[in-house]
């Protein structure tokens, strides 16, 4: 039973490059897929593909060894756009390295996105 997909996803994903493979299978839903579209945008990762099964359908993401850590963050804690250094310290190793994801009515967003855009949402992931 799968408590946090988010979670579950992204220490996959993490694990299967620490291992040096090629590719990895996650679960699909709106919210990987759209966390998934950042990383790829970022570099994070080559790309990924839906591919449909019995039990919903899953990701399947083409690696490049780019990613040194990522994961969900718990609780989905609110960040207003003048307390997202804090965060970035909190979850990033140095500044302007690495990226947070933040869900916000504008949709899922990076936190340069937000900072450009100033608005204020809640803290999903973190990579770098």
């Amino acid at each position: 039973m799968r408590h946090d997909p988010l979670s579950d996803a992204l220490v996959t994903i993490k694990n299967a490059d620490r291992v040096g493979k090629v590719d990895a299978r996650v679960p699909a839903s709106r919210l990987i897929g759209e966390v998934l579209q950042l990383l790829q945008e970022k570099g994070y990762i080559s790309g990924f593909e839906r591919q449909e099964n019995g039990r919903g359908g899953e990701f399947q993401v083409q690696l490049n060894g780019r990613i040194n850590s990522c994961g969900a963050i718990r609780p989905r804690f609110s960040v207003k756009v003048r307390e997202m250094d804090r965060h970035e310290a909190r979850y990033l190793p140095a500044k302007d390295f690495g990226i947070l994801i933040l869900t916000t009515p504008q949709g899922v967003i990076n936190n340069d996105q937000a900072k450009a855009g100033h608005t204020g949402g809640r803290l999903l992931a973190y990579a770098y």
